[in-house]
């Protein structure tokens, strides 16, 4: 287990705010933020290139705190791969390995080994200039787990490739730490690595790290404003909560949400996500408290996915099937009713 124990460090520009945070073995932790907020400054500590003004970091029970990166048994990719132009793929992947003495037949068991695993077997005689994007990338990545590491850390090891090289990569990342069992710590701003490649997600913002949870929970139940403006929330408003019959019953100012999951009275804000509103052209029929009339006011095709802005009372963004859409028949000023689940409408206190 990695332990990052009330770690801070003042770079300037860069800051880490008393960190703290526990990886477990195994576990495949993602980390989101704006740039700026203190996320590759965190790698790099825990990889010892810049040690905490305080804290202490500590793995598998021993602390590393002021242990020289060598020693760690930590390894990072960068974005830019950062090969040596002058060694064969094969001699990049062989690097650590070659410096810190390891006997020669095991250096070539370990090349052969993690090249088959990332697929590059045929690449090793080749040198960089002469790859692809994803081709470096994957040497990168062999060359970091040929030394076996305790935890593998990736600074946003997929931003420069081309969307079908990154989603080849992704799913090669998957299957990889299924494979090895290995801590890792991945750093990224696209959303579908988090839900494709998370066990948990933590939002950093400023040196400090705001919200961890499993992705669902942190893109559905953000707890502050900035979580849920940076996770995308499309629909937040600010309220005020009272408690009515065990449910949280809040006032928008043009118009009333119930929430079953609201413990919260006063100030408040609320998100809703999307694709949790039902729409129909029909008032449906049942007893549900939070059935409101609009009108369509706008509508943005997205292929796959349609969003419609609806007023009523409020502006809610609705996500549908380009399928439900082409059904429903919808237009801009056409007359709805939305359905918002109560446990769908998520309630944090303001400010």
């Amino acid at each position: 287990m990695l332990w990052i124990d009330h770690v801070s460090k003042d770079m300037g520009e860069f800051v880490l705010r008393d960190v703290s945070l526990k990886v477990e073995k195994g576990e495949y932790l993602v980390i989101i933020g704006p740039t700026g907020a203190g996320k590759t400054i965190l790698l790099e500590s825990i990889a010892g290139i810049y040690p905490p003004d305080s804290g202490r970091i500590m793995l598998d029970g021993r602390e590393i705190t002021y242990e020289e990166p060598r020693n760690r048994k930590i390894c990072m990719v960068y974005q830019d791969y950062m090969l040596f132009p002058h060694l064969s793929v094969h001699d990049n992947i062989a690097f650590g390995l070659k410096a810190r003495k390891f006997e020669p037949d095991m250096i070539e068991q370990r090349v052969r080994e993690t090249a088959t695993l990332l697929g590059i077997s045929h690449l090793l005689h080749r040198y960089p200039e002469t790859l692809s994007g994803g081709e470096q990338q994957r040497t990168a990545i062999s060359r970091a787990i040929a030394m076996e590491p305790s935890v593998l850390l990736l600074d946003e090891p997929l931003s420069a490739l081309d969307g079908r090289t990154r989603e080849a990569l992704r799913r090669e990342l998957r299957n990889l730490h299924h494979s090895l069992n290995t801590s890792v710590i991945h750093i990224t701003h696209n959303f579908e690595e988090v839900f494709s490649l998370a066990d948990r997600v933590a939002v950093m913002n400023e040196g400090r790290i705001l919200q961890l949870g499993e992705p669902e929970e942190v893109f559905r139940k953000p707890v502050n404003e900035f979580v849920a403006e940076f996770v995308g929330v499309e629909n937040l408003f600010a309220g005020t909560c009272r408690r009515e019959n065990g449910s949280g019953v809040i006032d928008l100012g043009g118009t009333t949400l119930w929430s079953g999951n609201c413990h919260h009275e006063g100030d408040v804000r609320v998100t809703v996500r999307p694709e949790d509103i039902h729409i129909e052209t029909a008032c449906p029929s049942g007893e549900q408290k939070n059935i409101r009339k609009g009108t369509v006011n706008g509508i943005e095709d997205g292929g796959t996915v349609v969003k419609l802005t609806v007023d009523a009372g409020n502006p809610f963004v609705v996500a549908i099937t380009r399928q439900t859409w082409q059904n429903l028949g919808l237009g801009k000023g056409d007359q709805v009713y939305l359905t918002v689940p109560e446990s769908a409408v998520h309630v944090f206190p303001s400010g």
